[in-house]
């Protein structure tokens, strides 16, 4: 366990974890990070695609862990099938990736009380919202440069909960002139553009916290 000090009265604790499969047949590695004092919650952040190198090393998918633990929520990262320490085979199978969340969001709903965040980034972010409808602890959903094709208004729709999606300006794979207007489609939604970033976030990583801690304040 690494525990590491943030200021005069603020400590956030990280831990690797083994997320267990359906049937046994194979583990994730995660990373657990404790909220900011007391925990009113969680969050389950995945990672961009496996097969083009997406991990939850990814600087965004820190950003986002870390405005959780900042708004009092416990939050989980993890790599994909055959991705680091996860076991498996290599996988760009929405399906198979929706089951990868799946285990994550059940294993931190087993370590943390209260309402759960579906966060993610691009492919993640896609992923997230797939396999958190229907799931009875997920409140809201984060959803960081989901590619336009792969955001569906009816899954959305069907999620029914609060949404904020966080685009890159210059994003070329969710571009915000067609990703705008779905999130004003819908009900509960919030759209984010970050002047001067690209789908990559060289650019405009303090931009995605500072949107995801108002929006995880407003909304918790």
């Amino acid at each position: 366990m690494a525990e590491t000090e943030t200021g005069a009265n603020s400590r956030r604790e990280q831990r690797g974890v083994v997320i267990p499969m359906g049937g046994g047949l194979s583990v994730l590695e995660g990373l657990f990070v404790a909220a900011a004092g007391a925990s009113s919650g969680g969050a389950v952040v995945a990672p961009p695609h496996p097969e083009f190198g997406g991990s939850m090393d990814s600087p965004v998918v820190n950003e986002l862990a870390w405005s959780c633990q900042r708004a009092g929520l416990a939050s989980l990262c993890f790599n994909w099938r055959g991705v680091g320490a996860s076991s498996g085979r290599l996988s760009g199978d929405p399906g198979e990736a929706a089951e990868d969340y799946s285990a994550a969001l059940e294993h931190l709903t087993e370590s943390v009380e209260g309402a759960v965040v579906a966060c993610g980034y691009s492919w993640g972010a896609a992923t997230a919202v797939r396999a958190a409808l229907g799931a009875e602890r997920v409140a809201r959903a984060l959803l960081v440069a989901p590619p336009a094709g792969m955001l569906d208004a009816e899954v959305l729709r069907g999620f029914g909960g609060e949404v904020l999606v966080i685009v890159g300006e210059a994003d070329q794979f969710a571009p915000p002139g067609e990703l705008g207007p779905l999130v004003a489609s819908l009900d509960r939604a919030e759209f984010v553009t970050v002047p001067g970033a690209d789908h990559f976030f060289a650019a405009g990583l303090g931009a995605i916290s500072r949107a995801a801690g108002e929006w995880l304040a407003r909304t918790g």
